[in-house]
């Protein structure tokens, strides 16, 4: 999820968005604790995503964003 996509969506897609990559974290750390994650950088690749969203949903709610 690049900087673009993330911009176009509305406060409460984001919201939504927001919550999908929170869920997506948790499952991805409960598999790494089982020995099942292969691709370890799933989870910081997620966490980006997760920053970058919460980021834009900030500025849009105090009506910085583009």
């Amino acid at each position: 999820m690049n900087k673009k996509e993330v911009c176009e969506l509305s406060p409460e897609e984001l919201k939504q968005k927001e919550n999908e990559i929170r869920d997506e974290i948790f499952r991805l750390k409960m598999k790494r604790s089982a020995s099942a994650l292969d691709n370890k950088m799933l989870i910081r690749n997620r966490r980006k995503d997760l920053a970058r969203v919460i980021t834009f949903l900030n500025a849009k709610k105090e009506g910085k964003a583009n």
